[in-house]
């Protein structure tokens, strides 16, 4: 019988044998098991027992083979234990061919869900195995996998009478395209919600419009942190290739919430600053996903960004760049998907009061400038768009003309931007082009290129600097229906290129 094993987010086939001889009693696991793995002998000797099958009184060999690969986790109970029933003479010869399976065992025999049951689907129809048993809360997730027969079962028992066709399986068809369809995106409250700041409104419009990263800098109390919570709300639906990446890497995480099949909403997360760098980029022993892999495809929210690890900061470099990060630990390595829409958000100084014209700043000019340098220059130059968020008048606390737009209303705005870019043939949103493609996307004139060199020497532009600022012009456009980007769009990007009171 034959079990897929997880590698991060990938997998691997895992032969399950086993040998059945006379002598003293016992029960052995080998091939690289680790300790979940090797406990699997009392659970599977317990499930037998208590679902009313005969534990062999000879002793018992187990081998996951290949014997060099890594043995991680209880999934491998279910096989085990259908592999001795199977050798055992208790379920019907052959019904073990060309099937595979994953679960835990309870004590009595039940089964409980396991990780990752998308992505074992999936590698159970990339090998064209006939059919793949997986526990009832499981059955639904990997039936979204076209191309292998799920089978859910309850427990133990259940999962021989369905594979000798004596019971019916668990049916939780599902299907990607209903589950999404009427989704619409949700924040943390409506837009409408915020009062003024009307250059950090627009701000975050672009950022959603292409996955721009973004920096706000402003005293406490000036909304950076309910901005960046409704930012999910005017990012676009859903498509169903984003939503079976985002429900594979929260399922291999075990985030996904048993029976549900699919992640229907884009991910929002904020880690506490006190996190370290492999909790947010991804780590340990047998390498796992971090937070910037949990808010793929989603936001990344991290505030008081200045009071993050600058460790754990500049871990982000490799990932903003290239949209992916790779893990290597001593027990493996793993490459883990990672573009999410990054929000940071911060004060300009320790006490939070620079430049408020209302408080007086009570910091040290040295302990400002080192809080500001905990953003580091290589990190600061991955941000496309800095805002700067001052401190709100009574007027625009109180009134009523300083109530903007609603969520609703700017997001068919952004729906609309990115349409337009999928309409130019793009698969990636603006801020994922190459500098090559940003260049042929934008199509700047010779008025756009001069304002665009004469903005490299005013403001120390880095080559990096000016491929994101392009790219941003193009965003800006695409928001304001324009086939090519002009001066307003790049001037526009320039202005929020220079903003900021941290970079």
């Amino acid at each position: 019988m034959v079990s897929p094993a997880l590698l991060g987010l990938d997998t691997a086939t895992v032969e399950v044998e086993v040998d059945l001889r006379g002598g003293m009693p016992g029960f052995t696991v080998v091939g690289l098991p680790d300790a979940a793995v090797k406990e699997a002998r009392e659970r599977v000797r317990c499930g037998i027992i208590n679902q009313a099958f005969t534990l062999p009184a000879r002793r018992i060999v187990a081998n996951l083979a290949p014997a060099d690969l890594r043995k991680a986790g209880p999934q491998y109970d279910l096989p085990v234990a259908l592999t001795i029933l199977a050798a055992s003479g208790q379920m019907r010869p052959g019904v073990l061919a060309g099937t595979g399976a994953v679960g835990e065992l309870a004590l009595d025999g039940m089964l409980r869900p396991v990780r990752g049951a998308l992505v074992r689907a999936e590698h159970a129809a990339r090998r064209g195995w006939r059919q793949l048993v997986v526990p009832q809360a499981n059955a639904a997730e990997a039936s979204l996998v076209p191309g292998v027969r799920v089978l859910g079962a309850r427990s133990l028992r259940h999962a021989v009478e369905v594979l000798e066709d004596r019971a019916a399986p668990v049916e939780v068809p599902a299907d990607a395209a209903r589950l999404l369809d009427g989704v619409l995106p949700e924040g943390h409250g409506d837009l409408d919600e915020v009062r003024g700041q009307g250059d950090a409104r627009r701000a975050i419009e672009i950022a959603a419009a292409a996955g721009h990263s973004l920096l706000m800098i402003g005293p406490p109390g000036g909304g950076k942190t309910m901005l960046a919570r409704r930012l999910p709300g005017i990012m676009p639906c859903l498509a169903i290739d984003e939503a079976i990446a985002i429900t594979r890497v929260h399922s291999v995480a075990g985030l996904l919430p048993a029976g549900q099949a699919l992640v229907t909403r884009r991910p929002f997360r904020a880690p506490h600053h006190t996190i370290s760098a492999a909790g947010l980029v991804g780590g340990g022993r047998l390498p796992r996903p971090g937070e910037i892999t949990l808010a793929h495809l989603g936001v990344l929210f991290l505030d008081e960004v200045c009071a993050f690890p600058p460790a754990a900061l500049d871990a982000l470099r490799q990932p903003l760049e290239e949209g992916c990060i790779e893990i290597a630990r001593a027990r493996g390595s793993a490459r883990f998907p990672a573009e999410p829409l990054l929000v940071c958000a911060g004060n300009p100084c320790p006490c939070g009061h620079a430049g408020d014209h209302r408080r007086a700043c009570t910091c040290a000019p040295a302990a400002a400038e080192a809080y500001r340098a905990r953003i580091s220059g290589p990190i600061a130059d991955r941000i496309d768009l800095r805002v700067d968020l001052p401190r709100l008048d009574p007027e625009e606390m109180l009134g009523d003309h300083a109530v903007g737009e609603d969520t609703a209303s700017v997001r068919v705005r952004v729906e609309a931007a990115r349409g337009r870019q999928g309409g130019r043939g793009q698969r990636v949103p603006n801020a994922r082009l190459t500098p090559e493609a940003g260049r042929a996307a934008a199509g700047l004139d010779r008025g756009g290129t001069a304002m665009l060199g004469t903005a490299i020497d005013r403001l120390g532009l880095t080559a990096r600097g000016c491929d994101r600022v392009i790219r941003v012009a193009r965003t800006v456009a695409d928001l304001n229906g324009s086939t090519w980007v002009r001066a307003p769009h790049l001037a526009e990007a320039l202005r929020f290129r220079s903003s900021g009171s941290v970079a």
